[in-house]
């Protein structure tokens, strides 16, 4: 099932990643959410997190050293895993090795697809959960 929108969860310093995975994710039709390019000058980011939590119905969580460092995506969790919609729509990326059970003790019950490897095949896991092929440039 292609998600309506996909939060995608992440540090800003893997902002060169997760643009390249964002891009990849809408040319196979999969609209994403991140807070790198979706948030307007003069807006409030913590405020348009919220709101794109609370609308989006698919979690993808980019786990990387700095994401397990980073306050904002400990909360960005802690929120879809106490909030129903999401029970069976969180999708942990393992970007890069790291100790991702102090974010939550919970995120290895998930499936984790990994990235860390290979970028194309990790891509092709990542949409074969939605039901779609990766189709190579």
């Amino acid at each position: 099932m292609i998600p309506q929108e996909a939060f995608l969860s992440h540090s800003s310093k893997n902002r060169e990643f997760v643009s390249h995975l964002a891009n990849e994710l809408r040319r196979h039709g999969v609209p994403v959410w991140y807070s790198e390019t979706n948030i307007l000058g003069a807006q409030q980011w913590h405020d348009e997190i919220g709101k794109a939590l609370r609308r989006c119905d698919w979690f993808i969580i980019i786990l990387s050293p700095d994401a397990v460092d980073s306050m904002w995506v400990k909360r960005e969790l802690i929120f879809t895993l106490q909030d129903q919609r999401f029970e069976d729509k969180i999708l942990p990326i393992l970007y890069q090795p790291c100790e991702y059970t102090k974010l939550s003790w919970v995120l290895p019950s998930f499936q984790i697809i990994n990235f860390n490897d290979n970028f194309e095949e990790g891509c092709r896991d990542l949409l074969r959960v939605f039901g779609l092929g990766y189709i190579y440039i």
